[in-house]
């Protein structure tokens, strides 16, 4: 979200002035691209120019193609990259390549911005869907607000409503993910064509897991954690085992006990926490404070008769049989799960179970829709 922040004030005012501006954004990248997507440049009419898409490779040309966007109001979807024509003018010299979606941006056009800067601004998750290629009105934008909204989206991608809720379905698992990147579709929808590309930008953070215990099976959650787009943490109390070397794939890896750092970090209705040390001294104090946060899952592992002892001591603790029952012990779904990669598949599998309210069953024994 902090490129769109470095951006937001400025261009409100332009937009609340009623000015037509020209909004640069990444939409793709290759290699060493310089930004992600969702990096944005903003020209106004006068020539201002607040942003960056490229630290300076590909300024000079996306200002000149911004202007023009704003004569024509027409957008235009610009690949840049290594080229001999372009290497020394327009050129990335770091090799990436980038795509950039450039567009006229007006109260007319854009009548929602208001509502979306307001929800960025306090850290409501927002979706923005904008068609970037393909048939149909190149520039159609739709609003996904997140769960919590009165309205869940506004706005149309094209005319009927099987493209809008093809979009709306994934946007919503992208930005539970805090995800960003483009998607692609049939003219009406059709997930297996890819004639129309969408670009979902997600305006909120990842969600994190927080993973205590520095074992194994704690290296292969932490993997499955960041594929699914977690901001991952582990957590243990011992330097030997809590190391970068031992949980590459972890944004964090914490040197401390788990009770005390839990009980001093953020935690929100998104957060998964995963206690695997099957260990009294650290599982039964972290799991006291675990179960009075507004965290969304939080597991532990261990065999049935370790569940069976954890419960009493932390009854003994004073937790009630309500908190007791968010606990998801033993952790992960009845999958036969062995190894650690195996059972991190488990602990995966029911995270997105309970994200969209699956059965856990094979598709082969349901019916209806697929997507909940």
């Amino acid at each position: 979200m902090r490129p769109v922040r470095d951006v937001l004030g400025q261009i409100e005012k332009w937009w609340d002035a009623g000015e037509t501006f020209g909004l640069a954004t990444v939409v793709r990248t290759f290699h060493s691209a310089p930004r992600e997507p969702g990096a944005a440049l903003a020209v106004s009419a006068g020539g201002e120019v607040i942003g960056s898409v490229s630290g300076g490779c590909v300024e000079g040309a996306v200002y000149e193609l911004a202007q023009q966007v704003c004569q024509t109001g027409q957008p235009v979807l610009q690949r840049y990259g290594v080229s001999d024509d372009t290497a020394l003018s327009v050129g990335l010299t770091c090799g990436g390549i980038i795509d950039i979606f450039v567009e006229p941006v007006s109260k007319e056009r854009f009548p929602q911005l208001a509502e979306v800067a307001a929800a960025i601004n306090v850290g409501q998750p927002v979706g923005v869907a904008t068609v970037i290629a393909g048939p149909g009105e190149v520039g159609a934008r739709r609003i996904i607000w997140g769960r919590d909204a009165q309205v869940e989206a506004a706005g149309t991608l094209a005319a009927g409503d099987r493209l809008d809720q093809a979009v709306d379905d994934d946007a919503r698992g992208m930005l539970a993910q805090g995800l960003t990147d483009v998607r692609h579709y049939g003219e009406h929808g059709e997930r297996r064509l890819d004639e129309l590309s969408v670009f979902v930008q997600s305006f909120a953070p990842p969600p994190r897991m927080l993973v205590f215990g520095a074992i194994d099976f704690a290296a292969a959650v932490a993997r499955a954690g960041k594929f699914l787009g977690y901001h991952v943490t582990v957590c243990d109390a011992r330097p030997v085992f809590a190391t970068r070397a031992r949980f590459p794939d972890a944004d964090e890896v914490v040197v401390q006990w788990p009770h005390r750092y839990l009980a001093s970090t953020p935690v929100d209705e998104r957060t998964v926490i995963c206690v695997l040390t099957h260990d009294p001294k650290f599982d039964v104090p972290v799991l006291e404070v675990a179960l009075r946060t507004p965290a969304g899952y939080i597991g532990a592992m261990g065999s049935r008769r370790t569940h069976e002892d954890r419960l009493a001591r932390l009854r003994e603790a004073g937790l009630d049989e309500a908190e007791l029952a968010r606990l998801r012990s033993p952790i992960g779904l009845d999958l036969g799960a062995r190894t650690p990669e195996e059972t991190a598949v488990s602990v995966a599998a029911e995270l997105i179970q309970l994200r969209w309210g699956g059965s856990g069953r094979p598709l082969t024994d349901t019916a209806g829709r697929i997507h909940h």
